[in-house]
């Protein structure tokens, strides 16, 4: 008897812990995403929770694609633990228009090895060639025993089915320094044939005291080769400022590429500006040379990543993390009018937790697509958040 008392309990505590783990998994879904909070940002749901990926420190720096309609790819990055932010790159897959998302498919997986050497990845870039069955995602490798992905290399895999695999491309980079990517490439054309082109920037600095802090353009006509276009100039005057992960979209006038970066000091890195604000620089040669970057008088930033982009209605967004440097709690964001001033400041996404590192899509004219990544009142980075966006350009 004492036997199958204690049979039975253990089938007990069995099933009590399947029941806990369904009742788990159901709350890290899509609904998850239905929490309370205050913001213009809709349809709110979860893509990836970190719980769900067993060894992950984190869940971070999301990006999307749209493969077609109410078809969106989200990749993004799960931390490996005593890491700053490496690890592997996965892609999930959504066919209802974000309302609920699949199991993640390894874009870069940091076990895999190649001979002796073994890689760590962080930062994926996707882009969707228009008019092309393929979907491209760039992130940054680095060598697995470094503690920061601050000293990678540009890499790059591609998937035909909407992504739900991946194969990994080498690419011809005659640009060889460390990089690191945060924003999205920009095509234009060029004699008739699209050019691409992708922010960078190097931080050799923070392991070498000889190291430079530089925010760069990659260019390429074929999204396999890469060559350095230009750098970005440092203000004509007052101290340097280590201007650093770049959003590149059209600017004002016909013909014009603007770049707003993020900001801090140039010799101590993290301490913000003193205003914390965002810097821009312009090209009118395709991306050729670009102005002295300056700042922007309206656009706040506390060393954190915002997203810049234009609409095809014209307007540019401009969407960031309020307060302090380091809190990354809510996000907001303003819209610039064509040919207007940047209106007053909105809500993107308000719930008393950290969220960071937004990024939007566009799919029709003043509607995006959005993610960013999200936490809880504590702690950051723990899932991965998506929404919708629709921007009134008019409104004060």
């Amino acid at each position: 008897m004492p036997l199958r008392h204690g049979t039975r309990a253990m089938r007990v505590s069995r099933i009590a812990n399947f029941v806990s783990s369904i009742i788990a998994l159901c709350c890290a879904g899509p609904l998850a995403g239905a929490q309370d909070y205050h913001g213009d940002v809709t349809d709110v749901s979860v893509v990836r929770r970190v719980e769900q990926r067993p060894g992950a420190a984190l869940l971070w720096e999301p990006y999307i694609a749209e493969w077609r309609p109410k078809h969106l790819i989200v990749a993004f990055g799960a931390g490996i633990p005593g890491k700053t932010d490496m690890g592997d790159i996965l892609a999930c897959v959504s066919t209802d228009d974000g309302k609920t998302w699949g199991e993640p498919a390894p874009v870069f997986d940091h076990e895999q090895r190649y001979g002796e050497l073994q890689f760590a990845y962080a930062n994926p870039v996707l882009y969707k060639p228009p008019g092309q069955d393929v979907a491209w995602c760039f992130a940054m490798r680095c060598p697995l025993g470094y503690q920061h992905s601050e000293d990678s290399q540009l890499c790059a895999a591609y998937s035909a089915d909407g992504g739900r695999s991946w194969l990994p491309v080498e690419l011809s980079m005659h640009y060889t320094s460390p990089l690191i990517i945060v924003g999205g490439i920009q095509r234009i054309e060029k004699d008739g044939h699209p050019l691409y082109l992708l922010p960078a920037h190097r931080n050799t600095k923070r392991n070498d005291p000889q190291g430079s802090r530089d925010q760069f353009i990659l260019s390429s006509t074929s999204l396999l080769e890469w060559r350095l276009a230009a750098f970005i100039p440092q203000p004509e005057s007052g101290p340097k400022v280590f201007m650093h992960e770049g959003e590149l979209a059209e600017g004002d006038n016909a013909g014009e590429l603007k770049l707003v970066m993020r900001t801090c000091d140039y010799e101590r890195e993290g301490k913000p500006l003193d205003p914390p604000r965002a810097f821009s620089s312009v090209s009118r040669d395709g991306g050729k040379t670009w102005s002295p970057g300056k700042q922007e008088p309206d656009l706040w930033n506390s060393v954190a990543k915002a997203f810049f982009g234009r609409s095809e209605t014209g307007a540019h967004v401009y969407v960031y993390s309020d307060g302090p440097a380091w809190a990354r709690m809510a996000l907001r964001y303003k819209v610039q009018p064509v040919g207007g001033a940047w209106g007053e400041e909105r809500t993107f996404y308000d719930s008393g937790t950290h969220n960071s590192y937004p990024t939007l899509i566009e799919h029709a004219p003043g509607e995006f697509y959005c993610v960013w990544d999200s936490g809880t009142v504590e702690k950051s980075r723990t899932h991965i958040r998506f929404g919708k966006l629709k921007i009134d350009a008019e409104k004060k």
